[in-house]
């Protein structure tokens, strides 16, 4: 038996005109014009055109097309030849295996899948995902979960992977899902970040993670997942958070660059008409900064010290744009009562922080700083975030024998994937996406 080929190979393959091949897939469009039947088949890389023609097809061919219905999974093997189908090549079938059809109508056509509303696509999710459009966006998350290992692989971090069931939550202020773990109460995990700085702690110096991470917060916005996964790093023997910052505008405009380059995600960027705004050197303002520009720019009044909301995220952006050709801005020095007890108080003024985020097309996708590695301060963190530091005893132990200065930062995957391809909702980038309401499939 041949191998089966994907489609965008053969559609790729001049040498192969004339050939025997085989390609796997799903029906797609059935026309049949009399003796003629044309059957396009569809795989996740494009579509190609079989013709079964009654008189030149075996017998056995001409009647399993015949049976056919759209969404069904055949194999075809025959001679591939140049055809007038837009593809410019076409399959002249020998043979037809068909491996499963539809038992009932189908509730959703895959074709036009994004025209219905995103409730009965992500009910019916295998289905939408048979769109080509839709596989678009997983096939681009895959490349920026790939090109996120290959950069930091490069610059000397180390891959580690940390437990999801955790003793005590991360942050101070985030909810966290309860688990019964043997009998006793444990958590999934908000993030992995006290094992990164564990690792770093350790010896690993440089280390990174790509993994789920669970915030059981009641949120209902076109942004928020209660389970989804983060690009995480942490690096040890930092000057200062800048470091940090550093390596993170290194990978986005790695991963940025490298997206308007590859010429095979060329068809993603046209089919989502993507552009974006790539400065040398990406914008770093302090979040103080940041109040008084919301405020004379755009009229937008934060309040002293509190975070920046969803439209003040929006505004920068598009000040970022405006004022630096960027669609990419980092906020600095956030201040410690929106920050975690971990992270590093500015010593002149201990209000505000060592804390950053990045905004990618006015929306933050990436939150890090430098972590506080001295003992004695860490407890004081705790008691001043009202958290009792019995309840971090097993994260205290850990600088107890010498910490280095260290940072880290975690950057959103969907984010990324929703911001890059401008779609409407974080759940049109997460395969199966888990919200307050969403348990399945």
């Amino acid at each position: 038996m041949l191998k089966h080929l994907f489609i965008g190979d053969l559609l790729a393959r001049d040498d192969l005109i004339g050939s025997k091949v085989r390609v796997c897939g799903w029906i797609h469009n059935i026309r049949d014009v009399g003796r003629i039947k044309f059957l396009v088949l569809r795989d996740r890389t494009g579509f190609i055109q079989a013709v079964v023609k009654a008189g030149e097809a075996p017998g056995e061919a001409v009647e399993k097309a015949s049976k056919l219905k759209l969404e069904s999974v055949v194999c075809v093997e025959g001679v591939l030849a140049k055809g007038r189908a837009k593809e410019g090549v076409e399959i002249k079938v020998n043979s037809i295996s068909i491996l499963s059809t539809p038992v009932e109508p189908l509730p959703l056509e895959p074709d036009t899948s994004t025209n219905s509303i995103l409730a009965t696509r992500l009910n019916y999710r295998w289905l939408d995902l048979r769109n080509p459009r839709v596989t678009k966006v997983f096939l681009l998350e895959s490349w920026v979960a790939w090109q996120f290992r290959e950069y930091y692989r490069s610059q000397g971090f180390v891959e580690i992977f940390t437990p999801k069931i955790v003793a005590a939550g991360t942050e101070s202020g985030a909810e966290v899902f309860p688990v019964i773990y043997f009998g006793r109460e444990a958590f999934l995990a908000q993030s992995p970040q006290f094992y990164k700085q564990f690792a770093v702690i350790g010896g690993l110096e440089r280390v990174f993670e790509i993994g789920p991470v669970f915030r059981a917060e009641p949120h209902h916005t076109t942004r928020h997942l209660t389970e989804y996964h983060s690009l995480d790093i942490e690096l040890g023997f930092i000057d200062g958070y800048e470091d940090v910052m550093d390596y993170v505008e290194g990978f986005f405009k790695e991963l940025l660059g490298n997206l308007q380059r590859d010429s095979q995600l060329k068809p993603i960027l046209d089919e989502f008409n993507v552009e974006i705004l790539v400065p040398k050197k990406v914008p770093r303002i302090s979040i103080r900064d940041a109040y008084k520009i919301l405020e004379k720019e755009y009229g937008k009044k934060i309040p002293y010290g509190e975070d920046l909301d969803s439209e003040a995220e929006r505004l920068l952006g598009d000040y970022a744009r405006k004022h630096y050709d960027s669609d990419l801005i980092f906020v600095t020095e956030y201040p410690w009562k929106v920050r975690p007890f971990y992270t590093m108080r500015m010593e002149d003024e201990p209000e505000w922080t060592y804390g950053f985020d990045l905004l990618y097309k006015g929306l933050e996708v990436v939150t890090g700083g430098q972590r506080e590695h001295r003992y004695d301060i860490l407890l004081d963190n705790l008691k001043d975030k009202g958290l009792n530091p019995e309840s971090f005893k097993f994260y205290l132990d850990f600088f107890k024998h010498g910490a280095p200065p260290h940072g880290g930062a975690g950057m959103g995957l969907e984010r990324i994937v929703m911001q890059t391809l401008g779609l409407d909702n974080i759940r049109e980038a997460r395969l199966l996406p888990r919200d307050p309401e969403r348990v399945t499939p």
